[in-house]
């Protein structure tokens, strides 16, 4: 029997019965792939990420860096093994006078307050995008006005956001029911700030709630949502109705990430899923998927994108469409201290 089973036969021997057996493995079905764009790193997240990088060409390891630097495991692995070293606070740096970098995400006053302290030598990566909130709160506070700040609860920009002011000179929203619920404690006239990755969507119900119930509440000068969360957001929102799945690429604690699936569920797209890497992908659930969706929150890398597409050609026919909806070319400049030696720590 095996002979009429291998590819490699005797033609005489062929018979009827065996004629159906194919000699190759069966074509994989076709998938059309939308790739948004803008997706993956924003300008904030590239700034950060180099100031880690220049500041171990410069310094020499180990670079201690408070909290992730960017919320991408991929990104902060490759920087570990390049000598940088995470800490969640200052305590666990063994060293005064060491070099520390703040994340991306900003910190309360306390904590460049305490590395002066200890004589660290820190660098703050905080996006500037973020910093221009910080500056909102301080000015709104000198203003005589009480902030309420729009964002998620425990997230690490929104404690620093927070941290800039006082105990109790801020208070946090989180939900339209959150907004609805607000009380002042004071006649102090209101302003409202926001978390800088929320929805674009949650975010316009409870500033309406704000402002129905507080006419008088005091707006940002420009929106406090970044230009990179608002255009993957919208990027998403584009294509989501055209697709059977959406992946995002990213990872599980960035805000910015999360929304976007978010997004993608709630504009056409209920099989919206999150992953970090093609490893991650359940391979099962994309039967019967013709048109996928892929996008990246501001703090995944392209690399992290190039490599699931690469393993779902190795799985279909696909063909690529890159959908534009908005270019950027912004970049923030690196801390000056990156260009020149440091002898003593900062004071």
């Amino acid at each position: 029997m095996s002979q009429f089973l291998a590819c490699e036969y005797d033609q005489s021997l062929l018979i009827s019965e065996y004629s159906f057996m194919p000699c190759q493995e069966p074509i994989s079905s076709p998938l059309k792939i939308l790739l948004c764009k803008p997706r993956g790193f924003c300008a904030g997240v590239d700034r950060a990420i180099q100031i880690v990088e220049k500041a171990l060409q410069q310094y020499g390891a180990p670079v201690y860096v408070r909290h992730e630097i960017v919320h991408n495991r991929y990104v902060v692995n490759n920087l570990k093994k390049k000598g940088a070293v995470f800490v969640e606070e200052l305590s666990e740096v063994p060293d005064d006078g060491a070099l520390v970098i703040f994340s991306a995400h900003g910190v309360p006053k306390s904590v460049p307050v305490a590395a002066r302290q200890r004589k660290l030598f820190y660098l703050d990566a905080t996006c500037p995008l973020v910093s221009k909130v910080h500056r909102e709160a301080e000015r709104h506070f000198s203003d005589g006005r009480k902030t309420i700040l729009i964002g998620h609860a425990r997230h690490p920009e929104v404690i620093g956001t927070m941290g800039q002011l006082p105990l109790g000179a801020v208070s946090l929203v989180e939900t339209a029911a959150d907004a609805h619920q607000f009380t002042p404690k004071s006649d102090a006239p209101l302003a409202y700030i926001t978390q800088t990755t929320l929805s674009l969507d949650d975010t316009k119900e409870i500033i309406d709630i704000l402002m129905t119930r507080f006419p008088g509440i005091k707006a940002p000068r420009k929106d406090d949502i970044c230009y990179a969360t608002t255009n993957r957001q919208q990027a998403v929102k584009a294509i989501a109705h055209r697709c059977d799945a959406f992946l995002i690429v990213g990872a599980p604690n960035s805000s910015n990430s999360m929304r976007l699936v978010e997004v993608a569920s709630r504009s056409g797209c209920t099989n919206a899923v999150l992953v970090q890497r093609a490893s991650d992908i359940d391979w099962a659930s994309f039967a019967g998927v013709n048109v996928l969706g892929i996008s990246a929150g501001a703090s995944a890398p392209d690399v992290l994108v190039d490599e699931i597409i690469e393993n779902f050609e190795k799985r279909y026919q696909i063909s690529v469409e890159t959908i534009t909806t908005a270019n950027e070319d912004i970049a923030f400049k690196l801390p000056k201290e990156l260009n020149q030696k440091h002898e003593t720590p900062q004071s």
